[in-house]
């Protein structure tokens, strides 16, 4: 494990802005940290950069307990927390200059590495108030590469973007976990973007974490379904157990259920229960999804 926190819990006069939160980052992986707005993911994430003390549970980085950040696991991460600051007078590669003086570990072609890293090469004799939000949003991820760290934190990164920057940012950490074989931890609201980054999902909800599980175990949690929506549930069930031997179905009320058979001849299902004078009014294939799920968990809690 690249990062573990045990009991990790951040209290507030009385309220709890995190609370008791285990979570397990693996090295080389993309791990999301997924929540809406204001459910504890800037603040679990300042514990763990030692930016903020928690009021109880521990941070273990790099398989060491962490009592006081020291420059040495700093040297070893990356990370860009809520929006980046800098001299707006000064180019891409002044700013960029001066942070790399001050860190005095990266090498000479640092700057350029990074600045070709994010795609904004040509733009580093511009002014940064010239730029565009998704170029400063790119701009404060390389301020977090130039030292080549092995654990990138990113908080919100492609949060106030337009489509076109949020997919740069979906690229570039891509690029980063393929190519560089980084290990990223990477919170969002966007339920889309975290669905197509990341390969372990931690969902955060009111500060707690109610679920922590790969990618892989989502799509397999949901399936593909049929919804179908019926005039009388209690006479549908034994037509389609008994006529039609679909067994693999889940009742959401008494209309609508989901079949999870999605090979079975439909247009024969409509008939059957037409003949048995039951209305079928939809029947609708349907892809679960990372949204799906986290509503499910959230108790029917939109994101965002």
């Amino acid at each position: 494990m690249i990062l573990e926190t045990f009991g990790l819990t951040k209290q507030y006069g009385t309220q709890l802005a995190v609370s008791d939160l285990n979570i397990h980052v693996k090295k080389g992986e993309v791990y999301g940290l997924l929540g809406r707005n204001g459910a504890g993911k800037t603040t679990a994430i300042r514990m763990v950069m030692g930016l903020i003390q928690p009021t109880k549970g521990d941070v273990i980085l790099f398989g060491e307990k962490m009592i006081v950040p020291t420059k040495q696991s700093f040297n070893r991460i990356g990370a860009l927390i809520e929006t980046p600051a800098f001299y707006e007078n000064l180019t891409a590669r002044d700013n960029l200059r001066i942070i790399a003086d001050l860190r005095g570990t990266q090498s000479k072609d640092s700057i350029d590495k990074a600045l070709t890293l994010v795609n904004l090469e040509n733009e580093k004799s511009k002014k940064v108030k010239q730029f565009s939000l998704g170029m400063k949003q790119r701009l404060g991820i390389a301020m977090a590469l130039m030292h080549e760290p092995e654990f990138i934190i990113l908080d919100e990164p492609t949060n106030g973007l337009d489509p076109v920057g949020i997919q740069q940012i979906r690229l570039l950490i891509k690029k980063l976990s393929v190519e560089k074989g980084a290990t990223i931890l990477i919170s969002s609201h966007i339920l889309s973007e975290i669905e197509q980054m990341a390969d372990t999902i931690g969902i955060i909800h009111q500060g707690r974490l109610i679920d922590e599980l790969s990618m892989d175990e989502i799509k397999r949690r949901n399936r593909h379904y049929v919804k179908m929506t019926v005039s009388d549930m209690a006479r549908t069930i034994p037509i389609l157990e008994k006529g039609l031997n679909i067994t693999d179905f889940e009742i959401k009320n008494d209309r609508e259920l989901k079949i999870y058979q999605i090979e079975v001849n439909f247009e024969e299902v409509n008939r059957l229960l037409n003949k048995n004078e039951i209305g079928v009014s939809e029947i609708s294939l349907n892809k679960g999804n990372l949204e799906e799920y986290f509503l499910k968990l959230t108790g029917g809690d939109t994101i965002g």
